[in-house]
């Protein structure tokens, strides 16, 4: 692929959220700029990836009207922060009665989210789900039928699926460029600072269930649910506590395996963050995954792909902005369902079978 084309290709996939099927080119910015903003708030500050209310508030699709923070010391600490400067502060019952209100990020700690999850659906609003979906699986499973029966977007906070080199694995399987996968490796660590690990030994699935989720929305998408799950959860640190900080999950399918690896422990961790797919036909691999470059190496000519080893670089990576793009759009009715429930689901019972936690 030439470099213009390249460019071409990740600029139109970025402005039409394609990051798993590709639709004609749309100049969404400028449709939404002549649209009344969606009304969005947030209930919770105390997710890591909370701060994400910035993406929205710079946007042009989107009016944030305020903010839920129950916890009085949290609220305190939020106040200060820039993202969430000169909002609205409210209950939920406040935010979620707000005249013309269609969606909410949900960013509590992890043991609230499905809770305010299913008060803010059974309200009828879009949101936006932050990750894990919580230990409990039925829960989610009602959550995302009682969404489903009155269409509503749960968009899950994964923060991979528009990533410029997840886009451009996806367009070159759709071409069969790769031919069919047989092997998937994927690693995302990181060293948690010891004031953090006590929060994430709550879950017995540690750093899988912590970080491996991400990783595991990427497999499922890949390679579907799989048809058995095996794990090895390990404490390897020296801190006096029990977060399982060395996790490793295999998953089996009838004709591939797939490991995701999630460490709390690796100096450096995120310059080795990686997704590596192997197919009949190719090789491609992405690395680091927060600021993506990849590598290819195909068996014949394929495009503007020549035969063997290449690398590719790739636009900066700018986290949540196109999430919010894509809730614009499906909000509207512009866009499709990209990533639907029975995704979804499927995400989280192999993310609780990888973390070995109850199904």
């Amino acid at each position: 692929m030439s470099e213009r084309t390249r460019r071409e290709f990740l600029l139109q996939s970025v402005a039409t959220g394609a990051a798993f099927s590709m639709l004609p080119a749309l100049n969404a910015s400028e449709i939404s700029a002549k649209r009344t903003p969606i009304k969005i708030g947030q209930i919770g500050t105390g997710h890591a990836h909370a701060s994400k209310l910035g993406v929205y508030r710079k946007s042009e699709d989107y009016e944030v009207v305020g903010i839920v923070e129950p916890d009085a010391e949290r609220k305190q600490r939020a106040e200060a922060q820039d993202v969430y400067r000169d909002l609205p502060w409210m209950t939920t019952e406040q935010l979620l009665n707000t005249p013309g209100l269609q969606a909410v990020l949900v960013e509590t700690d992890v043991p609230d989210l499905l809770d305010t999850a299913e008060l803010c659906v059974a309200a009828g609003k879009h949101i936006h789900l932050d990750k894990p979906a919580g230990a409990s699986l039925s829960q989610f499973r009602k959550i995302l039928a009682e969404a489903e029966r009155q269409q509503l977007i749960v968009q899950m906070g994964y923060m991979y699926r528009y990533n410029p080199g997840v886009v451009l694995l996806q367009e070159l399987l759709s071409q069969g460029w790769l031919g069919e996968i047989f092997e998937v490796h994927t690693v995302m660590s990181k060293v948690v600072p010891n004031a953090e690990r006590v929060r994430l030994a709550r879950y017995s699935g540690g750093m899988m269930f912590e970080l491996g989720c991400h990783l595991l929305d990427l497999v499922v998408r890949l390679l579907g649910r799989p048809t058995q799950v095996t794990s090895v959860l390990q404490h390897v640190g020296p801190q006096m506590d029990d977060l399982m900080d060395s996790t490793l999950a295999l998953l089996e399918y009838p004709k591939a395996t797939a490991t995701v690896r999630a460490a709390g422990v690796e100096v450096d961790g995120g310059r080795r963050r990686h997704l590596t797919v192997c197919g009949t036909k190719g090789t491609f691999h992405i690395q680091p995954l927060d600021n993506p470059a990849v590598q290819v190496s195909l068996d014949a000519a394929q495009g503007d792909y020549r035969k063997g080893f290449q690398s590719i670089a790739l636009p900066v990576y700018a986290r949540y902005v196109d999430d919010a793009a894509e809730m614009a759009r499906i909000i509207r009715g512009d866009s499709p369902l990209r990533f639907g429930y029975d995704h979804d689901l499927a995400v989280q019972e192999t993310l609780l079978r990888a973390s070995q936690m109850p199904v």
